[in-house]
């Protein structure tokens, strides 16, 4: 018995891909033009369309990509299976166009102008390819694609210019795609686009030759280059004897001592955002681990000294068992209606409140060992470290840092 779109696609999240292949593309077409249908069976007909659109559809179906109303899902696969009708060019590229709000759509939008060649995109692709979040990049990414094998990568870059720092992030791009030397990006003075040029690099022996001839115009250079050779050879022992030729920089943070420095290190240098200063790279690299600890343990200390000062705390949970969501570096000890915080990231311990319960917790760990993370200590900056939270690529306190939660 013939099966319908409907038991093809029973669930969301359950389409036959491989049946819906082989199915009518006039129904598909039909089904995916009918926004009475839910959304989440529209969409996959619209990507079992690919290469097989009714021509006697398309009117219907680019009425659903022009309606704002839509949902944004099924407009997004529509703007990808439509992407050669030129006759979507006027509406794509209209100013009205701005005012799209709908998540993912003016992305969408954007890339679709990049495939029919509208060389007027080329600033937004640009803007668009260089968004720290990777859909939006690589959507980005193919508009300007597919302007550079239409017209060439002298036009495009031309185009796009190169003032702003994202701009110039294309630029490398291109250049490197055109099999061009980029080390001289290591020295944009803007750390994103020195971020980005350096994963670009694979040629470890002229890196080496860029660091040893004295290419690199800046210290800052210098730490890029070790920075994506360590990336390519894993080689730390290099990395630290480059990080010694320069000097051992790194940033100084006024009242980071050692102990904080090196947990925060640990556990955010590797794997820092874009806009990063290099030297916490390269010291994270180049620092001895600390000694592990077991958690588990740490987590049954402070029990015990809590319970023994009388504050009958409840068994601990994760942050993310707290906040019903996500997760992060500390663990939570309720003791009554006051909450106590324990890092994974060493012995630090705090609270948010300031109390006769909080204060006795306090010194009862401190006696078992603990470091009480004080409002001075807790709210030192650490410059030029850029950490996610929630959605600012910014440096963070200490207090934020050794208690970190993220939903």
């Amino acid at each position: 018995m013939r099966r319908t779109i409907d038991t093809l696609i029973p669930q969301a999240g359950q389409a036959d891909t491989a049946a819906l292949g082989e199915h009518d593309a006039d129904e598909l077409a039909a089904y995916a033009a009918d926004p009475a249908h839910p959304w989440w069976r529209r969409r996959p007909c619209v990507l079992a369309l690919t290469d097989r659109v009714p021509e006697h559809r398309v009117a219907a179906l680019i009425a659903r990509i022009q309606d704002p109303h839509d949902v944004g899902e099924v407009r997004m696969a529509l703007l990808d299976l439509l992407a050669d009708r030129t006759e979507l060019l006027p509406w794509l590229s209209h100013k009205d166009r701005r005012k799209e709000d709908s998540y993912g759509v003016p992305a969408a939008i954007l890339k679709a102008r990049g495939l029919l060649g509208d060389r007027s995109a080329a600033g937004e692709l640009a803007t668009l390819a260089a968004e720290p979040w990777p859909r939006f990049r690589a959507i980005g990414e193919a508009g300007l694609d597919a302007l550079v094998a239409r017209y060439g990568t002298g036009t495009v870059l031309a185009d796009v210019g190169d003032a702003r720092p994202e701009d110039r992030t294309f630029r490398f791009r291109a250049l490197h795609r055109a099999g061009q030397d980029i080390t001289t990006a290591l020295a944009d003075p803007d750390r994103t686009v020195a971020y980005h040029a350096q994963f670009l690099l694979t040629d470890a022996t002229r890196i080496r030759d860029y660091l040893r001839t004295g290419e690199a115009p800046t210290p800052e250079a210098g730490l890029w280059a070790a920075y994506a050779l360590h990336r390519l050879t894993g080689d730390a022992a290099e990395t630290r004897a480059i990080h010694d030729s320069l000097g051992r920089p790194r940033v100084e943070v006024d009242s980071l001592d050692d102990e904080l420095r090196g947990a925060i290190l640990q556990e955010y240098g590797h794997d820092c955002e874009e806009n990063s200063d290099p030297r916490w790279r390269v010291e994270a690299i180049c620092a001895t681990p600390p000694t592990p600890t077991d958690e588990e343990d740490r987590l049954r200390r402070a029990m015990t000294a809590l319970d023994a000062a009388g504050l009958t705390p409840e068994p601990p949970i994760s942050c993310g068992e707290f906040n019903r969501q996500g997760g992060g570096t500390y663990h939570v000890i309720r003791s009554g209606e006051r909450k106590i915080f324990v890092s994974a990231l060493g012995r630090f311990a705090t609270s948010d409140e300031d109390n006769r319960t909080t204060r006795a917790a306090r010194t009862a760990l401190e006696a078992a060992g603990f470091r009480w993370i004080d409002a001075a200590t807790g709210t030192i900056r650490v410059t030029g470290l850029c950490v996610y939270y929630f959605g600012s690529r910014k440096p963070l306190n200490v207090e934020t840092l050794l208690f970190y939660w993220q939903d």
